[in-house]
């Protein structure tokens, strides 16, 4: 069988983690849509494989989470009858954890947004971490049991609520505006300035930026749940160990002492071999 140089292949993956669709990489570097789909799947399996075995031992501070919206295949008002609850389609939520200092993912879950979710993912990020940390999350009350469970008390732990206004229906795509927010302690003792969630809202919008399966109103968005979670590998590996961070200048895994070493695409690819 004909491989790729390691040219086109790190070509290929330049252009899905800047945003592009599957088709529109496709046609830029004109190889087959399969050879694409291909290249995704066996660069993203390498990427998750890497995230797991280099994001250890992190030595965080402060540490907040959330969750962003996307779907799969269909929203969950259209999802086929047959398909309802196989979690192969309809609503998809991914949790991530970011370090407010380093900028660095120190975690990701792609599931629902219910209570088995939040245990899958604080346990994953309470076993990521070196020392006791600052926790923020949202008021989700998934979040509770989640954190007390996987960092058996051993956590500063508090939430921001936040209070809406009532809703505009038409605004379709905006949460009803936001008048006020609620610190509230839950665990330990956080500091009270240290309670916000800015960090890994913005990096909601960077998800956005950068994969294409995001983009509003398009046929972009993920047709298998699979090729959603190797696309989330592929952003996270970029974002944490090849993008160079504009108010950091280097990566956030630098930062984080995770390396010493810039990584970039190729070596992203080789990953894979």
């Amino acid at each position: 069988m004909n491989r790729l140089s390691i040219e086109k292949r790190t070509q290929i993956i330049n252009l899905l983690v800047e945003g592009n669709s599957l088709r529109i990489t496709s046609r830029i570097t004109g190889t087959s849509i399969n050879t694409v789909y291909k290249l995704l799947v066996d660069v993203g399996k390498a990427c998750m494989e890497f995230h797991d075995s280099h994001v250890i031992e992190v030595p965080s501070k402060k540490i907040q989470c959330d969750e962003i919206w996307s779907f799969c295949y269909a929203k969950e008002k259209n999802v086929p009858s047959e398909l309802k609850g196989t979690g192969r389609a309809g609503d998809v939520w991914t949790w991530t954890a970011i370090d407010s200092d380093t900028k660095l993912i120190v975690s990701w879950y792609v599931g629902s947004r219910d209570a088995y979710s939040a245990n899958v993912f604080m346990k994953d990020v309470a076993s990521r971490v070196a020392n006791r940390v600052q926790l923020t999350t949202d008021g989700l009350n998934a979040y509770l049991e989640a954190v007390w469970d996987a960092f058996d008390g051993f956590v500063d732990y508090a939430q921001l609520v936040k209070i809406y206004g009532e809703s505009d229906t038409e605004k379709r795509y905006s949460p009803a505006e936001c008048i006020g927010t609620k610190k509230r302690t839950v665990v330990g003792n956080p500091d009270k300035k240290d309670v916000i969630t800015s960090y890994v809202e913005r990096q909601n919008l960077t998800m956005r930026m950068h994969m294409r399966r995001f983009t509003r109103l398009t046929n972009g968005f993920s047709k298998k749940i699979e090729n959603h979670c190797y696309a989330f590998a592929l952003h996270f590996v970029y974002y944490n160990w090849v993008k160079t961070h504009k108010t950091l200048r280097v990566t956030p895994a630098m930062e984080a002492g995770l390396t010493k070493n810039f990584m970039d695409i190729e070596d992203m690819v080789k990953l894979s071999d």
